[in-house]
């Protein structure tokens, strides 16, 4: 069986801490339905991101966030920062043209987690399209503390970044951590934003989310580490990891990113432990429509 093919066999049950967990019906038709957790359904069906996060609490060293980019086709950046309600009626226009849309998600070009936008904007979404399925992306720092806002808006979807499960090796890919009204950084930042990741995922996956695990793949340090990773969040019934070859940037612009053999090789060595994404295409924060064929600029 390849990667794909695992990806697309949801198991009737799976294994959270030692314990069998089933599936239900909801989850298996979100898994279906999403193109970012079902690589059929990425053929079928399309999302929309609404940028309305700009700021961040943490501050990875391969980040490089853009607000007015037009050129460049990677997380982190958008052409345009949307007010909540500028985001509605992007929503609205969007909608009435294209027919196949399924998710809408704000994955930044910042936290969303970090910026009520982002809550508001979802408020509004599901107020007026409670049909459409409501995802986001997290670094996971404020997962804790957001988990409750996240269930209330019926946000079924989420994925968080999630580099290192070691502190020592997380230290050096986040310069500084701001939580709680303090500035952190070394490895006491990568401490706190560990254990709230982590502590978010557990109570994510038990309240039925849906998790998928990015971790971004950084030659030199945490290749060697991410099936620590995979083997990690497998056990916490995370649903999917996506492995992410670094685009080099910012302080990591010296390192010569994966080789697709060399993620392939990674791919294979997590997929023993948790299902493994295939199809990623670097989305941006303003992303509109099937994975891979965004149409945001032509609508």
């Amino acid at each position: 069986m390849n990667l794909a093919e695992k990806e697309e066999a949801p198991l009737p049950v799976t294994e959270i801490e030692g314990k069998e967990v089933p599936w239900d019906p909801t989850q298996l038709r979100k898994i279906q339905e999403h193109p970012c957790f079902s690589e059929n359904a990425c053929h079928l069906f399309g999302r929309m991101h609404l940028a309305v996060a700009p700021k961040c609490n943490i501050q990875c060293n391969y980040c490089v966030r853009k607000f007015d980019c037009v050129n460049e086709s990677r997380p982190g950046v958008t052409s345009k920062v949307l007010t909540p309600q500028e985001a509605l009626e992007r929503v609205r226009e969007v909608l009435d043209k294209v027919h196949y849309i399924k998710v809408v998600a704000v994955a930044g070009p910042g936290e969303p987690l970090y910026n009520e936008e982002t809550f508001e904007t979802f408020r509004l979404v599901k107020d007026e399209f409670p049909h459409l399925m409501r995802c986001l992306s997290t670094n996971g720092l404020l997962l804790p503390e957001r988990i409750d806002d996240i269930d209330e808006l019926g946000i079924g979807t989420v994925t968080v970044t999630l580099n290192a499960v070691d502190p020592e090796i997380g230290k050096d890919i986040y310069s500084f951590v701001n939580y709680q009204g303090k500035k952190y950084t070394g490895r006491e930042a990568a401490e706190i934003l560990l254990k709230n990741q982590l502590a978010g995922i557990r109570e994510a996956v038990k309240r039925k989310v849906l998790i998928k695990v990015n971790t971004v793949l950084i030659p030199t340090v945490n290749d060697t580490h991410i099936i620590e990773v995979a083997k990690t969040v497998g056990k916490m019934g995370v649903y999917l990891q996506n492995v992410i070859p670094l685009i080099p940037q910012y302080k990591f612009a010296h390192i010569t990113p994966p080789t697709p053999k060399e993620k392939r090789e990674i791919q294979e060595a997590c997929g023993k432990y948790t299902r493994q994404m295939t199809h990623c295409r670097h989305c941006r924060a303003d992303a509109i429509g099937r994975l891979g064929k965004d149409i945001q600029d032509r609508l």
